[in-house]
């Protein structure tokens, strides 16, 4: 991995890209997208992570954290191991789910390939790291994931979003799902 994509200092905020394996649609579904809420809530609670932005995408997700106790590479592994296998588990038992079939199979094909998955792959590797050192740099990151919905042609506002922060940081009413520390 490149020097320029890691997380040396958790104390620091990082931007952070997590992406499912072949671009794959999985965050159609409320029921995923709540997975990954509540498991990085368990971050918070339990691993000191700090979440200070978020935007859940159809194939993506970014985040913009730190860490008051924990490595941000620890966190991250864990986040993407337990997530892994809490969706797998949700694809394999949701009663609607009509690519239940097709993503199983796209998982464990990728996983086939890797070394490192035993059945299945749902989050390609790394999570690229981005240190915002600086207020511009923040600025950027924290503008381009919120209107991330937006650019996909999704909302109008960024605000509008359901699976974002935005609504904390554009019109200042809390989110009682995942609580940020503001930057």
């Amino acid at each position: 991995m490149s020097q320029k994509y890691k997380a040396r200092e958790q104390y620091k905020p990082y931007f952070v890209t997590v992406t499912v394996t072949h671009w794959i649609d999985l965050f159609t579904r409320d029921e995923y997208r709540q997975i990954i809420l509540d498991s990085l809530l368990f971050c918070q609670k339990q691993k000191g992570l700090i979440v200070h932005a978020w935007v859940i995408m159809s194939n993506h997700l970014h985040l913009i954290v730190s860490s008051e106790s924990n490595s941000i590479p620890n966190i991250m592994r864990d986040f993407k191991k337990y997530t892994s296998v809490s969706l797998v588990r949700a694809i394999a038992e949701h009663p609607q789910e009509s690519r239940r079939e097709w993503l199983l199979r796209g998982f464990a094909a990728k996983a086939e390939a890797s070394a490192k998955h035993e059945k299945y792959q749902i989050w390609q590797e790394g999570y690229h790291p981005i240190d915002l050192f600086d207020a511009e740099r923040l600025g950027q990151r924290l503008k381009y994931l919120h209107e991330n919905p937006v650019r996909a042609g999704w909302v109008w506002k960024p605000e509008d979003y359901r699976y974002s922060s935005a609504m904390v940081y554009y019109t200042g009413m809390a989110d009682e799902r995942l609580p940020l520390v503001l930057l």
